[in-house]
């Protein structure tokens, strides 16, 4: 089996930087790759400056950080599911079971209705989704253990209370504020910056390094508490890890690109098929995979229209059939338990 994930890592691999490239060169303005290759070359100190200041700020300031993002975006989602449903051993449920969209929504609603209380609204989002998961471990936690069952049930409780005060928001938004509420809950890439990257990168990397570093224990998780006992692990603790590593990672993006649903759900599946089950590859195969997804969703939702389609729009179009294939014929089969 070995002998054949390699190669298709490769692939992957190769695939993506593809992706990167169409990505690159897609857009209301043509770009050749002569153009990205001298902004690129010039930027980083390997020749000459002979690109034009439109060239320069199309690839090095809108295009680059925007698919950079997207990358680290969808790599972050789909680990944060493959995380998720190795911990819960179920394989229906994604990084937003612990209430982290409901939170984060609600923080960057309080940051748009209040601006002066709530200055900076990634920040807020960012809070709003670490305080939602942190309320949820709050509640699940009784006599130093936290059954899995229990900590998704906290999480859609703590959900359903940061969704009641998210209504309140909107209740209280001015049309103008409704709408951008509305528009960061749809989720896009619109304004992503050098900032948001350098920011996404310092906290999804670290966190994506160490879950793959800990991918075997995630195997024996995955058997359930009472095999990850008899095997030399503490199942509370090791999930507890897992948890937090996933939702830091799921958070931050969230915090810098609104809500983007199913990538969480659907490429776990995805690299399952590919590779097995054996989370020492499904973990590099989804972050693979996430990515790629996210680069052609973000290329699709900028060049179908003379304007952007949000992207949760495009992701969900396709994860709603993906959804019921999966619950009508491949429920127990894929997850391969």
């Amino acid at each position: 089996m070995t002998s054949f994930r390699a190669p298709l890592v490769m692939l992957l691999s190769l695939a993506l930087g593809a992706a990167l490239i169409l990505a690159m060169l897609s857009g209301d303005y043509d770009l050749t790759p002569g153009n990205v290759a001298d902004v690129l070359a010039a930027h980083l100190g390997l020749g000459e400056d002979s690109a034009s200041k439109m060239h320069d700020v199309i690839v090095w300031r809108i295009r680059l950080p925007r698919l950079l993002l997207a990358v680290m975006t969808g790599m972050a989602m789909a680990v944060s599911g493959t995380v998720y449903q190795g911990c819960f051993r179920n394989p229906l449920v994604e990084p937003y079971i612990l209430g982290v969209s409901a939170g984060a929504s609600c923080g960057a609603a309080l940051a748009i209705v209040f601006p002066m209380m709530f200055p900076n609204g990634q920040t807020a989002a960012f809070l709003g989704g670490m305080a939602a998961v942190t309320l949820s471990f709050l509640l699940a936690r009784n006599r130093g253990e936290t059954p899995p069952v229990t900590l998704v049930l906290s999480g859609i409780i703590v959900g359903s209370l940061f969704s009641a005060v998210l209504g309140i928001m909107k209740y209280l938004a001015s049309d103008v504020e409704l709408r951008e509420i509305t528009f960061w809950m749809m989720g896009g890439f619109y304004y992503a910056n050098w900032r948001d990257v350098t920011v996404t990168a310092c906290a999804v990397l670290p966190c994506l390094l160490i879950i793959a570093a800990l991918a075997w224990k995630l195997n024996l998780l995955s058997l359930g508490d009472e095999e990850a006992r008899s095997l030399g692990i503490h199942p509370d603790r090791v999930r507890v890890v897992f948890l937090v590593l996933a939702t830091l990672a799921a958070s931050v993006c969230v915090s810098a690109v609104g809500i983007i649903a199913w990538v969480g759900l659907m490429m776990p599946h995805a690299a399952r098929m590919m590779f097995g089950p054996d989370n020492r590859w499904v973990i590099p195969g989804s972050a693979l995979l996430g990515a790629l997804y996210m680069l052609l969703c973000d290329t699709l939702a900028r060049t179908l229209t003379g304007t952007e389609i949000p992207i949760a729009i495009i992701t969900s179009i396709v994860g709603a059939p993906y959804l019921l294939w999966l619950l009508r014929a491949k429920g127990r089969e894929l997850y391969g338990a």
